[in-house]
């Protein structure tokens, strides 16, 4: 049930946000000649690598020797990734994963490979879930780049941010239902728009 719900929104986002998608593709290529996407490795079911989309919101290259993850005021954002961050538009085209089944509209949020190598037993019980573009961490966490703001974000973030979220998400999929993550969903729409 959960996957053909899953799959079919996700069918009908791409469809109904073609146009979009087609605008956000334009403005990221005129903007710096470079790549429109951007493919990064993400850990999913049962530790399962699989290949992550988002709009390039970076300049080129910028993950090159450089943590998985972005701080406050990280000057390897461009001018127009801000406001595709902003608005969470760099998450769209994963709904391709949603569409091959590497991920669900609502779960916990795929993490790098290597965050992940360093979970705690207990940790690693999220990696039973399907991960998805949404869930109670990453509302909770919604301007998460807005906490890494010290030198030592990445620590920061392992040791504090991490381990809430995880904590988060695991409480809430092991109870979870339909209507739980159509609520999930709707906040996350309403945290974007407010």
């Amino acid at each position: 049930m959960r996957r053909l719900f899953d799959f079919t929104v996700a069918f009908i986002g791409l469809l109904v946000l073609s146009p979009l998608l087609l605008i956000i593709g334009i403005a990221i290529k005129l903007h710096d000649m470079g790549p429109i996407f951007y493919h990064t490795q993400r850990v999913g079911l049962n530790g399962q690598l699989f290949g992550l989309y988002k709009f390039r919101t970076m300049v080129r290259e910028a993950d090159v020797d450089a943590p998985g993850l972005t701080a406050a005021e990280d000057r390897r954002i461009t001018a127009l990734g801000l406001f595709l961050r902003r608005y969470k538009l760099d998450e769209l085209p994963q709904l391709i994963n949603v569409l091959r089944g590497e991920m669900s509209l609502v779960g916990p949020r795929p993490e790098d490979p290597r965050f992940v190598a360093v979970y705690t037993v207990d940790q690693r019980k999220v990696l039973t879930f399907q991960p998805g573009i949404t869930s109670p961490a990453s509302i909770f966490f919604k301007r998460e780049e807005m906490l890494l703001t010290e030198d030592d974000w990445v620590q920061k973030y392992s040791e504090r941010i991490l381990p809430r979220k995880l904590a988060i998400d695991i409480e809430y999929f092991r109870n979870r239902s339909m209507w739980g993550d159509v609520r999930v969903v709707l906040r996350t729409i309403s945290g974007i728009i407010n």
